[in-house]
C-alpha cells in the first residue's frame, strides 16, 4: 500500500525526473492511494473499502470518499499487476495541512522531538513550492516463510528556496546565480542529537551530474586538479563551494561526471552540540537538473459545455538523445510509453476517436499503439479507465494524443458546494519501463543502509501530469433561494390579509357603533321635541326613525373583497410569470 498527501505540483523541467526522488517520492496534487490485497477476488472492494475508512481516519482527511465504485479503479500495466486485486484511487482537490501532518509525524518513534525529524517545522515546510507527505507499507516474507513482517516506510518531499538573508551569506558574484544555504535557514531548526530508537541517522548531501560536470570544468579552468584525477577526496576541496560541515564518507557512482553523496552520521554528534549544515558558494555555477526521457504535459481543448478534447504532448529531451546514442546499432531504436489515464464517469469519453501526432504530423494509432487496454466507464457506477503501451521511434521530436470526449449532466444533490469552480480529471501516469532511475556505487556495504540501499533500487522513470479542470453545465444555485424568498413574500401578504378578514373580531366593532349612533340619537331626540313644539306636532310623530345600519358593520365589506381578490391576482401573475 502506499498512500500520499501532497500539495503543489512537481516541476519536471526545473527540479529534474531522472532520479530516484523525482520518481519514486514525486506525487500528483492531493490525496492519491493504491493497495495490493491478498485476499480473494470477491473481497477485494469490500478490503478497499474497509482501507479508505480506517485510514480516513487516521490521517484526518476525505479519503473515503474513495469507497465509491465511482473514485477508484483496477488498474493492470501501470503498477505491474495482472493478479487483479489492485485498486488505485486519487482525490485531486483534497487540501493538505497541519492535521494530516501530525498524525503522520507520530508514526515516526520519536516524532518530531529528536533525531532529523526536528527539522519539520511547520511553517517552513507549508511555505514551501512543493511539499509531499508518503507512506509506504508491505510485508515481507522471509525465505523459511513461517516469519513475515511489515515494513513501513515514510517519505517526506519538500522543495525549498534558501533564503540568502536569513542564512547571511553571499557571493562573491553579483549575478547570484545560487544563493547559499544551511539547514537552520532553511527549516528555521538545527538538529539537536539523534534518535535514541534509531539504529541509524544521517543526512546525505547530493551533487547531481549536472553539478558534477560543472565542478570539474570548472577546477580543469583553474588548473588546479589534474585533468584525470577526478577521485572522490577531491571533491572535500574544490573552488566552487565550501561547507561548514566536513564530511565523515563521500560515495561516487561507479559511472564518470556522476552524482556525488557526502554522508554525515548523526550520532558523531551529542545531545549538547547541534548539526547545521551549511553551503557557501565561491563561484556562480549554472546546471540543469537530469530529465526524464520525455517531458509530458496535458491539456484541455475545445470551448462550450458540451464537448472537448484530452490532448496528452510528450516532448523529447537530453535523455532521449542519449538513448538514441547507445541504441543506434542493429534495428531501429524504439522508446516505450506507458500512460494510464483515469477520467470520471460524468467525463464521456470516445475511445474510438483517438488520434496521434508524430512530429506534427497524423499517424495510424495501429502502427504506434503496442497494446491498449480500455475500461468504459458506467454512469455512477465506475470511471473510465485507458492504458497505453507505445512505441516511438528514438528520432521523434514530439507526439501529441488526442481524444474526445462529451460532458454529462449531475443529479443537483451530486454538484459539491464549489461547483461552479470545475470539475478535476485526476493526473495521467507516464511512465518509461525501459529507463531506471537509480544510483549506482561500487562499495558493497552501502546496502547496509536504508537510505543508500533505497537510491540504488531501479525503480522506473514515471511522471505525472497536470489536473485537469473541467467546466460542467451548472444550475443557478441562487435561483431557487430568489424563488422561495419572493413567492413566501406574496404568499405571507396574501395569506396575512385574508386571515386578518376571518379572524377579526366584528361583534366589539358593533357595539362601538351602537354606542356612538345611541349618544347622537339622544341629541336628534330633543331636537326633535324643540321642533315639533314649534310646529305644534306631537313628540311621538316627530320623532325620527332610527337610522339603517352603516355598511361597514356588515361582515363582508365590497371594499374588503376587492382587497382579497386584487392581492390573489398579483400572486397568480407572479407566478405565472415566474415559471
Amino acid at each position: 500500500m502506499e498512500l500520499s498527501f501532497t500539495q503543489g505540483r512537481w516541476n519536471y523541467e526545473r527540479w529534474g525526473g531522472f532520479d530516484p526522488i523525482s520518481s519514486s517520492n514525486a506525487k500528483p496534487p492531493g490525496v492519491e492511494l493504491w493497495a495490493i490485497f491478498d485476499v480473494p477476488p470477491l473481497q477485494v472492494d469490500a478490503s478497499w473499502k474497509n482501507l479508505t475508512h480506517a485510514l480516513s481516519g487516521l490521517f484526518c482527511a476525505s479519503i473515503n470518499f474513495l469507497e465509491s465504485s465511482t473514485s477508484y479503479s483496477a488498474p493492470k500495466w501501470a503498477f505491474q499487476s495482472d493478479l487483479g486485486s489492485l485498486r488505485y484511487g486519487t482525490l485531486p482537490r483534497e487540501a493538505v495541512c497541519t492535521e494530516n501532518l501530525t498524525p503522520w509525524l507520530k508514526l515516526l518513534p520519536c516524532r518530531d522531538k529528536a533525531g532529523i525529524s526536528t527539522l519539520m517545522d511547520r511553517p517552513s515546510i507549508y511555505r514551501s513550492f512543493y511539499h509531499s507527505q508518503r507512506l509506504h507499507l508491505r510485508s515481507s516474507i522471509a525465505e523459511d516463510r513461517l516469519n513475515s513482517r511489515i515494513i513501513l516506510e515514510q517519505t517526506l518531499t519538500v522543495v525549498l528556496q534558501p533564503d540568502t538573508q536569513r542564512a547571511g551569506m553571499n557571493y562573491v558574484s553579483e549575478s547570484k546565480l545560487q544563493p547559499s544555504w544551511s539547514l537552520s535557514s532553511i527549516f528555521g531548526r538545527k538538529i539537536n542529537g539523534r534518535c535514541v530508537l534509531a539504529k541509524s541517522s544521517n543526512v546525505y548531501l547530493q551533487l547531481e551530474r549536472g553539478l558534477v560536470t560543472e565542478l570539474e570544468n570548472l577546477q580543469k579552468d583553474a588548473a588546479i586538479f589534474a585533468a584525470n584525477d577526478t577521485g572522490s577526496e577531491d571533491f572535500r576541496r574544490n573552488i566552487g563551494f565550501e561547507l561548514s560541515v566536513n564530511p565523515s564518507k563521500v560515495h561516487k557512482e561507479v559511472e564518470r561526471s556522476s552524482s556525488i553523496l557526502y554522508e554525515y552520521p548523526i550520532k558523531e554528534y551529542k545531545d549538547s552540540e547541534q548539526f547545521d549544515l551549511g553551503l557557501t558558494w565561491k563561484h556562480p555555477l549554472v546546471w540543469s537538473s537530469p530529465h526524464a526521457p520525455l517531458y509530458a504535459s496535458r491539456f484541455l481543448t475545445g470551448s462550450g459545455n458540451e464537448r472537448g478534447a484530452i490532448a496528452i504532448s510528450l516532448k523529447s529531451t537530453e535523455s532521449t538523445q542519449g538513448f538514441v546514442a547507445a541504441n543506434n546499432v542493429g534495428e531501429r531504436c524504439k522508446l516505450q510509453v506507458n500512460i494510464l489515464q483515469m477520467v470520471p464517469w460524468y467525463i464521456k469519453v470516445y475511445y474510438h476517436t483517438l488520434q496521434l501526432f508524430v512530429d506534427e504530423k497524423p499517424q495510424a494509432v495501429t502502427d504506434f499503439v503496442e497494446r491498449m487496454r480500455v475500461s468504459p466507464s458506467e454512469d455512477k457506477v465506475s470511471p473510465g479507465l485507458m492504458e497505453l503501451i507505445l512505441k516511438f521511434p528514438c528520432e521523434a521530436k514530439s507526439a501529441v494524443l488526442n481524444i474526445d470526449f462529451d460532458k454529462g449532466f449531475l443529479h443537483i444533490d451530486e454538484y459539491p458546494p464549489d461547483a461552479n469552480q470545475g470539475f478535476d480529471i485526476p493526473s495521467a501516469i507516464i511512465s518509461f519501463p525501459e529507463f531506471h532511475a537509480g544510483l549506482q556505487f561500487s562499495d558493497n556495504s552501502l546496502r547496509k543502509s536504508p537510505m543508500l540501499s533505497k537510491f540504488q533500487e531501479k525503480n522506473h522513470v514515471l511522471s505525472y501530469t497536470e489536473v485537469l479542470l473541467v467546466p460542467l453545465t451548472t444550475p443557478d444555485f441562487s435561483m431557487p433561494y430568489n424563488v422561495i424568498t419572493i413567492t413566501c413574500t406574496v404568499f405571507a401578504l396574501y395569506f396575512g390579509s385574508l386571515l386578518n378578514v376571518l379572524r377579526r373580531r366584528v361583534g366589539e366593532e358593533e357595539r362601538l357603533l351602537k354606542k356612538k349612533d345611541a349618544k347622537k340619537g339622544v341629541l336628534l331626540q330633543v331636537l326633535a321635541k324643540l321642533s315639533a313644539k314649534f310646529r305644534g306636532r306631537s313628540s311621538e310623530s316627530a320623532q325620527p326613525q332610527s337610522p339603517p345600519p352603516p355598511p361597514s358593520s356588515s361582515f363582508v365589506s365590497p371594499k374588503l373583497v376587492f382587497k382579497v381578490l386584487l392581492v390573489a391576482g398579483v400572486a397568480v401573475t407572479w407566478q405565472y410569470y415566474s415559471q
